[in-house]
């Protein structure tokens, strides 16, 4: 039977790992508290076996949704890799392809307006233009720091990162709000959206301040996280354009079939198309 021992020195180990793939911090921290609870799980153990493996797979199985377990897989799967036991990989629970999004989790265009009217009324105006900055662009949050006096008054913003070159392009109508939004804070230079140290926005804040809002607004919570307004953009724009190609180069995918996600319908939009179509194509 495969085993692998571990030493004191594996949780060091595997954080340098992360760091020489270069994942994101975001991911890192994500990554050392799944594999902290599968090292909790093991309790005193120091020798990992694929049955003990499966046995952990299952306990996930009975206490967390599978999305989670999935996500709990890969955590301690790269655990594995990072001490040379890539022999010990458990397979991910396989899940059926969805085929419709879930509209009770999803943030509509009309839960979007009641937040931002809210930010709008408290005078939050950093918070405002956050808003309105993801869902116009479909940037992905850690995108923001991107956002700089410098790039915003040229119109686009370009982003080297991890070897890959991106750039977000500006809406006239956007821009327009952020140049007035530069001047009216007397920002001269660096980072748009920063604390009042000038360091740039930590998102931890930004998520709570969210939530927050949509308290305040009477939208479910959790609906409300900078992702979703990620995907709100990504299906109006889909929706105005049919252009599913062009949609994965603003978001800065590679793959359309990832893009293809966003764009999902809700089974109840899908059911209203589908009565419309039979109304007008139906014979008798």
């Amino acid at each position: 039977m495969q085993k692998l021992y571990l030493t004191s020195e594996c949780m060091e180990q595997f954080g340098d790992f992360l760091k020489e793939r270069e994942n994101t911090q975001a991911t890192v921290e994500k990554y050392q508290r799944d594999v902290k609870a599968f090292l909790r799980y093991l309790g005193g153990e120091r020798v990992v076996t694929k049955e003990i493996l499966n046995r952990y797979k299952e306990w996930l199985l009975e206490h967390y949704a599978v999305s989670s377990v999935n996500s709990m897989i890969t955590a301690v799967n790269q655990f594995l890799v990072s001490l040379h036991g890539e022999e010990l990989k458990i397979r991910r629970v396989r899940v059926q392809r969805e085929f419709f999004r879930s509209a009770s989790r999803e943030l509509n265009q009309e839960d979007y307006k009641k937040i931002l009217d809210i930010a709008q009324r408290k005078g939050k105006e950093q918070l405002t233009m956050i808003l309105q900055t993801i869902c116009e662009t479909g940037i992905r949050i850690s995108e923001l720091q991107y956002f700089t006096v410098e790039q915003v008054k040229r119109g686009r913003i370009e982003i080297l990162n991890k070897g890959k070159y991106r750039v977000i392009l500006l809406p006239e109508g956007l821009r327009s709000k952020l140049l007035a939004y530069i001047g009216k804070c007397r920002i001269k230079e660096g980072y748009v959206f920063c604390t009042k140290s000038g360091n740039k926005k930590d998102r931890s804040n930004l998520w709570r301040e969210m939530k927050a809002l949509s308290r305040e607004a009477g939208v479910q919570q959790d609906k409300m996280y900078p992702h979703n307004l990620r995907h709100l953009f990504a299906r109006n724009f889909y929706k105005e354009t049919g252009n599913l190609s062009n949609l994965a180069n603003l978001l800065g995918h590679t793959s359309l079939e990832v893009t293809r996600v966003y764009t999902m319908e809700s089974m109840e939009e899908c059911e209203k198309m589908l009565n419309w179509v039979n109304r007008r194509t139906a014979i008798l």
